[in-house]
């Protein structure tokens, strides 16, 4: 930039210009011509371009968010003040906090079935800390998941008028309810902050770390959606003892994604201490004899999660390890509503994708069986009579029509080890299909 050079056979000049604010005045100026200057200087630029056909304009703008997601106990206790002030400071334990003196307004959506075990609690705690609230109930479920239910929440928060930067929305429930209050608030005054507080295991490590907000429409899985992170996720795994056994292994379902595609260790924690995971609701502190906790199987797959995401958190690179148990599930989770579970289908997916792999040469029989049995250890389903060669066809053409002509498979190549193919032929698929539903099927 800042030079002269032809484009087309015509001359174009092209200037870069920084952006200084004076009192209350942006202005453009040309690069060094401010050099010394105290005014403040934005981190946007302005290319201004002449040629023979007239001027353009190129602004060059950098988004930053900085989101926290933070392990935190006793959440609703009264004492902490982490809901209402964590996004602002560093978080500090219930013991030490002081409660707030000015009175807040908070917007609340809660899931209908998170309040009906919580709801005591949760308003006993806005109610001690002075908050002036609205609490919303909704009934966030797969099948309600539209713009008519984000309509819905725009319209009471509307009513209800909050500080559109100092007064963030909470989101207290389950993945669907996330999405949907993350899209209802991405779109009210063009973006409200937001906080998510999942209470079930799958939102726990999965739907609250992201920046990904969503609905369905037209029949798909999140057609519609927006980017726009939190401004803090609160997770308190206490959460998790009052959510069913089922929704347990369903979010398992992610952890074991991110223990296939990234961490050899987490595999064998979910491999060995499975069942024991199930059983203590990820409250149980210790496995037996070892180190290994609840907490620190969630922290792996939150972090590898993490490590994924934040790179690549608008997901401009569509190589991500993270859609593996993606590319199918979508479609059949969609196709069988309410039967199964978002993890439920993810799984699925993963299972004949191991398969795949199988017949690829990429994993051993060893290995494709111990990740079988794994899966079948965590009370995920493995196979599902839905699941045709057809609806598998379909997804992935549909994955290479809004992928830029690839489907972007990711494959494990072993445990913990995962790579991105772009190239498996109809032939592995189909037989490694037959020989999924041969030995799965039963």
């Amino acid at each position: 930039m800042g030079k002269v050079h032809l484009l087309n056979s015509a001359k174009e000049k092209t200037t870069e210009y920084n952006l200084v604010k004076v009192k209350s005045t942006w202005t453009c100026k040309e690069k060094h011509s401010h050099a010394g200057s105290t005014a403040c200087i934005s981190a946007a630029k302005i290319y201004e371009s002449l040629t023979e056909r007239g001027t353009s304009w190129t602004v060059v703008t950098p988004i930053i968010f900085s989101y926290n997601v933070t392990e935190t106990h006793g959440l609703l206790d009264p004492r902490n003040s982490t809901l209402l002030t964590g996004h602002t400071h560093e978080p500090q334990q219930a013991d030490t906090l002081t409660i707030p003196t000015k009175t807040t307004k908070r917007f609340v959506v809660v899931d209908q079935e998170v309040y009906r075990i919580y709801g005591t609690q949760i308003t006993e705690y806005f109610e001690a800390n002075n908050v002036t609230y609205k609490i919303l109930t909704l009934p966030t479920t797969e099948e309600n998941k539209s713009m008519e239910m984000v309509l819905r929440i725009l319209e009471e928060l509307n009513s209800f008028s909050i500080d559109r930067r100092t007064e963030p929305v909470i989101a207290i429930g389950g993945g669907v309810c996330l999405d949907i209050v993350g899209m209802a608030a991405s779109l009210y005054r063009r973006r409200t902050p937001y906080i998510r507080v999942p209470t079930t295991l799958l939102s726990y490590i999965d739907a609250s770390v992201g920046a990904k907000t969503g609905v369905n429409f037209a029949n798909c899985k999140n057609k519609l959606g927006a980017y726009i992170p939190p401004v803090a996720t609160y997770l308190d795994l206490s959460f998790v003892k009052t959510v069913s056994r089922r929704h347990i292994s369903n979010g398992m379902a992610e952890m074991l994604k991110m223990a296939l595609m990234k961490h050899k260790e987490l595999f064998e924690i979910l491999e060995k201490h499975g069942q024991h995971l199930l059983d203590s609701k990820f409250q149980s502190d210790v496995f037996d004899s070892s180190s290994q906790s609840a907490s620190h199987s969630t922290r792996l797959a939150i972090v590898t999660m993490l490590e994924e995401l934040a790179p690549n958190l608008w997901e401009d690179d569509l190589n991500r390890l993270v859609d593996f148990g993606h590319l199918i599930s979508p479609s059949l989770e969609m196709s069988v509503l309410p039967s199964l579970l978002h993890g439920e289908a993810v799984n699925i997916d993963m299972a004949y994708m191991v398969y795949v792999s199988w017949e690829r040469g990429l994993l051993t029989a060893e290995e494709k069986t111990r990740i079988i049995g794994c899966m079948v250890g965590l009370e995920l389903p493995v196979w599902h009579l839905a699941c045709t060669m057809e609806l598998i066809q379909s997804s992935l053409q549909d994955r290479l029509k809004h992928s830029g002509g690839l489907v972007r498979m990711p494959l494990p190549m072993g445990l913990g080890i995962a790579e991105i193919f772009n190239n498996t032929s109809y032939e592995i698929l189909n037989s490694a299909y037959e020989k999924w539903c041969n030995e799965c099927s039963c």
